[in-house]
């Protein structure tokens, strides 16, 4: 596939995986998933725009924790709800200490357990809240960068000598597809313009970066120590997991 083909390709994957737009399918294959992958922080940042300006226009009518919380049920349909699906069944198969095999079935399974509801609620309480204090100091780049270094969780759990779980499904599909100067680019950039918008000091920019990473690191391990790779579920996981870590870190004054 020649490179325009392929970006083209992996575009319109990264924007019919990670989004409700209803774009006609094109040819998936594992070159395809290393560009859609390496591009969910760039989507990511798209879905921060999106937000930031919804916020903007429902603070004219609501108070800044009513927006934040319409703004949080408004990410969980662009995306279709599968980051929070991920996320609940990936803390279902974790806390279940069942061998690898059963942890597997039951991150396959569609019902969701008590504690992977858990996990849910409380990660959209963190993101609403942190979000009603975004919007009430009208901190509009704070938005678009969280929601992309949120999505910087899903090429950091696609790194190459990361495999799949199984072989099948997402995770088969993108594991190690995704080469680690292309994090790294993501890291700097988001980093930087961190660093810019965050009021409290350059720390304040920094910890933006290395928290949500770090909090992905310490997911991967525990997945690669259970599970013996990732799945798409992991990749939700990280997903949500990383957007509230960021959201909390460029809310704090």
């Amino acid at each position: 596939m020649r490179g325009s083909r392929l970006v083209r390709a992996g575009v319109r994957l990264a924007l019919t995986t990670l989004t409700v737009l209803p774009l006609r399918a094109g040819p998936v294959n594992r070159a395809v998933a290393r560009v859609a992958m390496a591009l969910a922080p760039a989507v990511g940042l798209c879905l921060g725009a999106v937000l930031a300006g919804a916020g903007w226009c429902l603070l004219q009518v609501l108070d800044p924790l009513t927006a934040a919380a319409v703004l949080v049920a408004a990410l969980a349909m662009l995306s279709r709800g599968l980051h929070l699906d991920g996320l609940a069944d990936t803390v279902d198969a974790l806390a279940s200490y069942r061998p690898r095999e059963r942890a597997l079935d039951i991150m396959r399974s569609p019902e969701v357990g008590p504690l992977g509801a858990a996990a849910v609620v409380l990660v959209l309480l963190l993101q609403a809240a942190a979000l009603t204090g975004l919007l009430a100091d009208r901190r509009w780049a704070a938005i678009v960068l969280a929601l992309g270094l949120g999505r910087l969780a899903i090429p950091i759990c696609c790194l190459r000598r990361i495999p799949a779980a199984r072989p099948d499904g997402l995770g088969a599909l993108v594991a190690g597809t995704v080469a680690p100067a292309g994090c790294l680019a993501w890291a700097l950039v988001l980093g930087g313009a961190a660093v810019l918008a965050a009021p409290s000091g350059w720390s304040r920019g920094v910890l933006a970066v290395l928290l949500p990473c770090g909090a992905v690191a310490l997911l991967l391990r525990q997945v690669l120590r259970r599970l013996g790779g990732v799945t798409g579920d992991v990749l939700g996981a990280g997903c949500e997991t990383a957007t509230a870590i960021a959201l909390i870190t460029l809310s704090t004054h």
